[in-house]
């Protein structure tokens, strides 16, 4: 995996320590680069499917909202955490196989608040659905 120089070092042994989360561990999401600014993971779509053969649309949300939720995590920096205060998805295409990849880039990189985009893709580079998440950050206590 792929970090930013200067990462929380407290943020990055619990990224490698907890596999990006019980969920993200139960998906098989696996993180690919990280950053603030620009976050990529990939999933398989085998074990993470709807009752039809397709890929759920709430995996495709969760895979946003990983990305989102790290992305804005390494913004907020030590000392500071990030809670998801809005997420909403288009899904454009239906993935019946493979892996896809999700792709996030950063739209709001503010001292409060952080808004990422995440593209999911499958194999072929189709876009199969656009997930926005803002994220309020928060100073520990």
């Amino acid at each position: 995996m792929q970090v930013p120089d200067g990462l929380d070092p407290e943020l990055l042994e619990r990224l490698v320590s907890s596999g990006g989360g019980e969920l993200a561990v139960k998906m098989g999401i696996e993180f690919l680069e990280l950053s603030a600014s620009r976050s990529v993971a990939r999933m398989p779509v085998a074990g993470n499917r709807q009752v039809v053969g397709l890929l759920h649309g709430g995996a495709h949300v969760v895979l946003g909202e990983s990305l989102g939720s790290v992305s804005s995590a390494i913004h907020a920096g030590p000392g500071r955490y990030a809670v998801g205060i809005e997420i909403n998805a288009t899904h454009s295409r239906s993935v019946t196989e493979g892996f896809v990849t999700a792709t996030c880039e950063a739209l709001v990189l503010g001292r409060t608040l952080c808004t990422h985009e995440t593209v999911v893709r499958d194999e072929a580079g189709n876009r199969c659905s656009t997930v926005r998440m803002t994220n309020l950050l928060r100073d520990c206590r």
